[in-house]
């Protein structure tokens, strides 16, 4: 009977971690006194605040590829870019994540956005590289507060377990739309504009004022909030810091190889959709804007991916899905490598003559669109409830780690031994995860067996 939460699309995991396997009374039990109006409306605002999130969160390809044209750092430095978004999420996720329901969601997010609206603002107006660094520093902080507010707040208004799992599907459908989004904004700004032009940086202003906008939304509206710092420690202390829970867990094997798998996806993901647009740039020499707009096919196949493998997943088991979409992703690589090699650099490619190359390697994306959400599913639906919190935690943490090795690696291969080399390289990832999805599977299907012994009824309660 979980098999069909076990497999969702969206970044689904976490989708299934509110709803998978716990009673729908979890949800209003909870909920605030507000009409359907009202918390429509809150919801509403939480979609927008995400969306802007997808648009930051994910430029962060584009602006490297900026920083490198327009700032002139090298590509190792544009790289550090990564690790100030990622770092940050990670660290305030770790930190902080327990702290929130006693600082107030409302609080949070609008804390948040005003935030990263005033970095939003600063950008153009210090036109410096280390404006783009804390820029990303500030976004990624930000929306260590964002989801950790916008999970909890869906949970408060959701009025039963579907009502849940279709808020969160549509809130993951909206941030894919932002992050496909991202790459047609920032690419209208950027134009034909010479290297040198700070015109591109005038999308700035623009977010800035969304942001902010969002903020003041938030501000003015009736707001769910927690009724008591108590919700689902398993029974712990309710001032027991949540990183401590989230310890624990990690030495659980289960949940050990599950956050090397996380790491691992993550990895690739962001070494692909971070170096894209520069691989587009320097080895297939397409021109600035169409290297951006063309990375959106990356995008638009991880949304279609998902939305597919929703379908898929509730037909089919997870392992093999995954196992197959692994290696559809590896042969795609080494078939479109080798033709970007091929491929003269004149830089006169037009829309109607992109070489093959540069649509056979963001479609990558399609196949590794279902792995993060099934996995998430699949060791999130293995567990009760009350330990689906600290488990979204090391799912942050992990995520944020991997994106930044992901970024890195790729980039310092990317600066010394070129993009072809760096894009082979994350056939090594790849087979890896092949490895830890076998031994996932195994480590969940002891954990299920254990829950289904008398004797360990009560052992999820940590």
């Amino acid at each position: 009977m979980r098999k069909t939460r076990e497999e969702t699309g969206g970044h689904g995991g976490r989708t299934d971690g509110a709803a998978g396997g716990g009673g729908r009374a979890r949800f209003h039990a909870a909920g605030p006194d507000l009409s359907a109006r009202q918390r429509w409306l809150v919801f509403a605002a939480l979609l927008m605040s995400y969306a802007v999130f997808a648009v930051l969160l994910n430029s962060v390809g584009i602006v490297i590829l900026q920083a490198i044209r327009y700032f002139g750092v090298a590509k190792t430095t544009a790289s550090s870019l990564e690790a100030f978004k990622d770092l940050s999420i990670a660290g305030v996720s770790f930190a902080f994540a327990a702290f929130i329901p006693r600082l107030g969601y409302r609080r949070a997010l609008v804390i948040a956005m005003m935030a990263v609206s005033l970095a939003l603002f600063a950008m153009p107006v210090a036109d410096r590289f280390f404006m783009a660094q804390l820029l990303f520093l500030v976004t990624g902080a930000s929306f260590a507060l964002v989801k950790v507010t916008t999970y909890a707040a869906i949970g408060l208004l959701s009025r039963d377990g579907r009502d849940h799992q279709f808020r969160m599907n549509l809130l993951e459908g909206v941030f894919m739309l932002g992050v496909l989004s991202a790459y047609w904004l920032f690419g209208f700004f950027i134009g034909e504009r010479a290297n040198d032009d700070p015109g591109w940086m005038h999308v700035y202003y623009l977010l800035g004022a969304v942001t902010l906008a969002g903020g003041g939304l938030i501000a003015l509206l009736p707001f769910p909030e927690a009724r008591s710092p108590q919700e689902g420690d398993g029974g712990k202390s309710p001032g027991g810091p949540g990183f401590v829970a989230m310890l624990r867990l990690a030495l659980r094997p289960a949940i050990a190889i599950f956050v090397l798998t996380v790491f691992l996806y993550v990895l690739i993901e962001q070494g692909v959709g971070t170096w894209l647009p520069t691989f587009n740039r320097e080895v297939l020499a397409l021109d600035p804007r169409l290297s951006v707009e063309m990375t959106s096919i990356f995008a638009a196949s991880l949304a279609l991916g998902r939305l597919g493998a929703g379908v898929l997943l509730r037909r089919l088991a997870w392992y093999p899905v995954l196992v197959t979409a692994l290696v559809a992703m590896a042969v795609l690589i080494l078939v479109a490598l080798p033709l970007a090699r091929a491929l003269p650099h004149d830089g006169g490619i037009d829309i109607l003559g992109l070489p093959v190359a540069a649509f056979l390697l963001p479609m990558v994306g399609l196949f590794m669109a279902p792995i993060y959400p099934a996995i998430n599913s699949a060791l999130l639906s293995s567990y009760p409830p009350q330990l689906h919190a600290p488990m979204t935690g090391l799912i942050v943490v992990f995520s944020a780690l991997g994106g930044t090795t992901g970024s890195l690696i790729t980039g310092f291969i990317f600066a010394h031994l070129g993009g072809i080399h760096a894009f082979f390289g994350i056939l090594v990832p790849i087979a890896l995860m092949v490895a830890a999805l076998r031994l996932l599977r195994a480590a969940l299907a002891r954990e299920n067996v254990r829950k289904e012994t008398p004797d360990h009824g009560r052992a999820g309660t940590g």
